[in-house]
């Protein structure tokens, strides 16, 4: 097994994850079968708690794991499928060395941070790489192992410490650490190198020695700059990876290549020892290939599409990373250059009129110039007027229109009080004793325990007899390779909330059609309307499913709706325009159908 340790200095945030995950992709080229683990020092258990203000969107794995949004760029980025055991934190691994304390494992021996815990964070690594993260069941070549946060921090020394030491038992030719720092631009003209050369002086003085140095700069770093890092730092030239700022993360794995990180890496871990299997070297050359023609030409898309997100959390931006990012896949393969306006959703409510005029109206002029409208999930009261009045207006304006988990719950709720006249119509998590109780609380789900206890993972949706018609389950068929039906889904789930079930023959008496339910037929999944473009919701959260080559199915049709396209997206059985060509095998293009990831 090689492992590909990435770690940060200087500030947090730098980018270890998307250089990593580039990484892997180049990995990924030689026909490698790479896996990742992400470390973080937070005491959280898991990222299931915090909010997505604090700490970025929370992810969710096939297994219902809550984990850090990083997760979801190795599976965008590698086509993977991640659990509960590729996120360690030090809550989820200090719980784990105190039960084996508590069952006796250390019968007679003092528990301390070393060896006890350092020893039980290279254990976790070590079998964690082993476990097969795609379809084919295999073993991994390559682990990377992301390092959260900054080396220097409090709370990540016993994490680095276990590094150090399991470098060595890893053994020869089988461990390489990327840190990546910070080049500081100094009035827009100077590049400083000092905050690397001391990013590189702690480093080693915590006991690790970086093979490589990708050093993150608003602008490219000349020769001379790379040169005086390599010598300030005692490494060679080559061993500086410069890494600016480019229009698309997606470009990184190309910058990457063109400085030949790939052949670094290539020599520093022997990768060409290694047997790789014919088949497997194909596979890599046609997904370099595929992400090359994908990628670069998104910067010749000139036809736009503008989509407004109306979201709660929309002062920080990574609270929807992966919503982001499956536009981004959606706009890519309908070749049109996304154009993403955040709409606060507080700021669409009539209180807002008076309380701040000129976020009222510009809010609502960017909902009403958009091509389209997503409505993303959420927890709390906050905005969810704002969201029902988008909801209607682009109901009533017939304007594509998506809704995610919350976003369905109040698409249904602004039918039920437009359409149905249930005036007072709403959620018990808005308003726990409302005589109108659209949406409800699940009856099963921990009314205590908050962590972990929500309705999550990998779960089948059936669409319902006589919703042929349906534009999202036509389009799920039409990626099923070549199939003229399609009957069960495979999404993702995360939500403690559902839409009532005494409610559903009345809404839909009055036009509402709920294509999508659950295995069990009581649980609602998919709603849409008839007569219009795009008009769907959704109680899952398909953005964990897209990915770079894959778009996620929902998304797809949302933006090519929105780009007024959908009919030629849909066109043809089995068959979808990607950059301009047909493919037969549309089951490799769109995730999500009959379980396929």
């Amino acid at each position: 097994m090689k492992y590909v340790l990435t770690s940060g200095g200087v500030i947090s945030g730098v980018g270890k994850g998307v250089i990593s995950s580039s990484t892997g992709v180049l990995l990924q080229t030689l026909g490698l079968r790479v896996t990742s683990i992400k470390i973080d020092p937070y005491l959280n258990c898991d990222a299931g708690t915090m909010a997505p203000t604090e700490h970025g969107e929370c992810f969710i794995c096939e297994d219902g794991a809550e984990v850090d949004l990083d997760l979801g760029n190795y599976e965008r980025f590698l086509n993977i499928k991640m659990s509960r055991e590729n996120n360690i934190t030090t809550g989820k691994i200090y719980q784990s060395v105190i039960e084996k304390e508590r069952r006796g494992d250390y019968l007679g021996k003092t528990v301390q941070v070393v060896p006890h815990l350092t020893d039980a964070i290279g254990d976790w690594i070590e079998r964690v790489a082993q476990i097969p993260v795609d379809d084919s069941n295999e073993k991994p070549d390559v682990c990377l192992i992301e390092l959260g946060g900054t080396v220097g921090d409090i709370e990540s020394m016993p994490f680095i410490e276990s590094l150090r030491s399991f470098r060595r038992r890893a053994g020869r030719d089988n461990f390489l650490q990327i840190h990546v720092t910070y080049v500081p631009l100094i009035n827009g003209e100077e590049l400083k190198t000092k905050p690397t050369q001391q990013a590189i002086r702690d480093v080693r003085s915590a006991g690790l020695s970086p093979d490589l140095i990708a050093c993150r700069a608003e602008k490219h770093l000349d020769a001379a700059v790379t040169k005086k890092i390599a010598a300030y730092c005692q490494v060679a030239d080559d061993q500086v990876i410069a890494v600016q700022n480019v229009v698309s993360v997606y470009h990184v794995p190309e910058l990457l290549y063109k400085q030949g990180m790939l052949r670094s890496v290539r020599e520093i871990l022997q990768l060409d020892a290694l047997s790789v299997p014919a088949p497997m070297k194909a596979q890599g050359d046609a997904t370099w290939r595929a992400w090359q023609s994908l990628t670069l030409q998104k910067d010749r898309h000139f036809d736009s599409v503008t989509i407004a997100l109306v979201g709660k959390y929309t002062n920080l931006h990574d609270s929807y990373l992966s919503v982001i990012k499956s536009l981004e896949h959606a706009a890519m393969h309908c070749r049109r250059k996304l154009n993403l306006v955040w709409v606060d959703a507080s700021h669409l409510e009539t209180t807002m009129r008076d309380a701040d005029p000129a976020a009222f109206h510009k809010s609502w002029h960017d909902l009403c110039t958009a091509d389209g409208i997503i409505i993303p999930g959420g927890f709390g009261t906050r905005g969810t007027e704002g969201m029902i009045a988008a909801a209607k207006w682009a109901r009533e304006t017939k304007h594509p229109v998506f809704g995610i988990c919350l976003g369905l719950q109040v698409m249904v709720i602004e039918y039920a009080r437009s359409i149905c006249g249930i005036a007072d119509a709403t959620s018990t998590e808005f308003l726990q004793d409302t005589p109108s109780p659209l949406v409800i609380y699940m009856p099963e789900i921990d009314k205590t325990q908050m962590g972990g206890t929500m309705r999550l993972g990998l779960r089948p949706t059936r669409f319902q007899p006589g919703s042929e018609w349906s534009k999202l389950r036509c389009l799920y068929a039409a990626f099923s390779s070549g199939a003229s039906n399609v009957d069960t889904v495979q999404e993702r789930h995360r939500h403690r909330y559902e839409v009532n079930p005494e409610y559903i023959s009345r809404l839909e008496e009055a036009g509402l059609q709920f294509v999508g339910k659950d295995d069990s037929g009581r649980r609602m999944e998919i709603i849409e309307l008839k007569d219009q473009p795009w008009y769907v919701g959704v109680q899952y959260h398909p953005e964990y499913l897209s990915r770079v080559l894959k778009p996620s199915a929902p998304f797809l049709g949302f933006v090519a709706a929105s780009a007024s396209i959908l009919d030629e997206v849909m066109k043809d059985e089995g068959a979808v325009v990607i950059n301009g060509a047909r493919s037969s095998d549309a089951a490799s293009l769109v995730n999500g159908v009959n379980g396929h990831a």
